[in-house]
């Protein structure tokens, strides 16, 4: 499928979006956290951490709107072109610039007006967006005082410090009010999309298959493992008006082996994938068709079941491996036979690159997602453990038998079901497998982990 025949289409782009730039480390991030009240961005003195652009939702004073950290702005005359790294930013600016209305230039108040700042004024200045000046770092009176040099770029200045908050409501308040109106904010208010955190090793495709969704370069794409170090958040909708449906997808850092993890950046990066599965709704597991499982996307795969998350596997590149005729049934139980913990998970093959099932990737994912939400009737429920216990029954644990009396759902996200036994400590791990076993053929689940509360009980309840 060519990606020019599917019907995805990025949230509406920027009605209300501001937009934060500037040359690298400045403080955008700092800024942009400081906005969001959260501690969204990675925050670090490196220079160039934020590669990506991130966005938020946001909400100030009642007034909503999009909010987007870029990358540095290196590339400008002096840099150098062939740098896929500042490339790339450079393109993130100007795509931000596109979508916003309202452009904040964040300027360093320690350091003075720089070259590389004049060369971003004109920049901002040729794109006719409305752009406020805020210079960061101006901590005291003094470098307050001292911000007024930053005028001769020719925007209207706004000291602030970002790490104290100083001058943060005022910028704000002058941005809300250059932003467009929005004929209903109770429908942005409404919206709750489905958060998906897209996993997998570096460089197996994660920001290239966001991209071919959204028909955007919405995130960074190079072959260099390790281009996306922070969670990229990046809203999607499919269809419009009522049936619309929202999505936020979640690009995370690619996960190295730990032994590999040789920087603070990497590791905080690490730490906000695990952040970003733990909030996230379900997970897509992206494998490199060409490398094929390995032990890594084993580990991965453990992470998303230690954090009881609704799982599909995507196989990327297949456009490749289908030039080399490999099967995919073989190539699903030797997936399987690496990571089989997850054989209840479905598996697409597909390609990024080529547009090849990816309208199929977005059915699998809302297909785990209704699964992983499922409500599942209780008499229907005890009626399939009671026909398991019948026709295998329950090994002996210590000369004892485990007893069922009763089972109910007792949530979601997993799906969680009490059994209510005579003797929890009763359950045989290979009876337990057994017993999930049962419960997805009757109900299906697929994606779905289903977590097992055994409760003492000495009385069966109901007709069970």
């Amino acid at each position: 499928m060519n990606n020019s025949s599917h019907d995805f289409e990025e949230t509406p782009p920027a009605r209300r979006t501001v937009a934060i730039v500037g040359r690298p480390n400045v403080g955008k991030s700092a800024l942009f956290n400081r906005m969001v009240g959260r501690r969204m961005a990675i925050v670090h003195e490196e220079s160039g951490v934020t590669r990506d652009r991130l966005a938020a939702q946001i909400r100030y004073d009642g007034h909503p709107f999009e909010l987007i950290d870029t990358g540095g702005l290196a590339l400008m005359d002096g840099a150098n072109p062939d740098n896929v790294f500042d490339a790339g930013i450079q393109k993130q600016v100007e795509v931000a610039l596109q979508d916003a209305s309202v452009v904040l230039f964040v300027v360093d108040s320690m350091t003075g007006e720089m070259p590389l700042d004049k060369q971003v004024a004109r920049t901002l200045h040729e794109s006719g967006v409305t752009v406020l000046l805020a210079a960061n770092k101006a901590d005291n009176q003094k470098l307050t005082a001292a911000t007024v040099e930053f005028e001769s770029l020719g925007f209207p200045v706004f000291p602030i410090s970002a790490l104290h908050g100083r001058g943060i409501d005022d910028l704000i308040t002058t941005a809300i009010n250059h932003l467009p109106d929005v004929q209903d904010i109770s429908d942005m208010q409404d919206i709750r999309p489905l958060k998906i955190a897209v996993l997998g090793r570096p460089n197996v495709g994660k920001s290239s298959y966001i991209n071919s969704l959204i028909q955007s370069e919405r995130v960074i794409v190079s072959d260099i493992p390790g281009t996306t170090r922070d969670s990229i958040e990046v809203p999607m909708t499919v269809g419009q008006g009522e049936d619309a449906q929202h999505y936020l997808l979640i690009d995370t850092a690619g996960i190295r082996r730990l032994g590999k993890i040789d920087t603070v950046v990497e590791r905080f990066s690490l730490f906000r994938t695990e952040t970003s599965i733990a909030k996230s709704d379900m997970v897509v597991l992206l494998i490199d068709a060409e490398q094929g499982p390995t032990t890594q996307d084993k580990k991965i795969a453990q992470k998303i079941m230690e954090r009881e998350k609704g799982c599909a596997i995507f196989v990327n590149k297949w456009d490749l491996a289908m030039e080399e005729k490999i099967n995919k049934e073989t190539y699903s139980e030797a997936l399987y036979d690496v990571m089989p913990f997850l054989r209840h998970a479905p598996i697409v093959f597909m390609s990024a690159l080529s547009g090849y099932n990816l309208k199929r990737s977005v059915d699998v994912i809302n297909y785990v997602a209704s699964q992983v939400d499922k409500t599942l009737s209780t008499g229907v429920l005890n009626r399939v453990l009671h026909d398991a216990f019948q026709r295998v029954q329950p090994p002996l644990v210590k000369n004892m038998r485990l007893k069922l009396y009763y089972a109910t759902q007792t949530g979601t996200k997993p799906i969680r079901i009490s059994l209510f036994v005579n003797n929890p400590k009763r359950l045989a791990p290979a009876y337990k497998s057994y017993l999930l076993k049962q419960l997805r053929a009757a109900f299906g689940l697929e994606g779905a982990p289903i977590v097992l509360l055994l409760r003492r009980s000495h009385e069966p309840r109901g007709n069970f």
